[in-house]
């Protein structure tokens, strides 16, 4: 599992995947999430702006496992 540090209370799933570089710009996030199935919490979603808080844990199909950390 790949850990996500963030600095800022939340972030949202367009931001991880940008910042995982699973997408190369926001502009993609859309698209990818109405093609590829994701998994948040264990539960399916699909929202680009569902919010991320740390210790969420995040899994894109055929890309990996994340897991949210708030930066210290």
């Amino acid at each position: 599992m790949e850990k996500v540090n963030i600095n800022t209370e939340y972030i949202t799933l367009g931001q991880m995947l940008k910042i995982t570089d699973i997408i190369s710009s926001g502009g993609m996030a859309k698209w990818f999430l109405s093609e590829h199935e994701i998994n948040v919490n264990g539960e399916p979603d699909n929202r680009r702006g569902r919010k991320l808080y740390s210790n969420d844990k995040i899994e894109v199909i055929g890309f990996g496992e994340y897991q949210i950390f708030q930066a210290d």
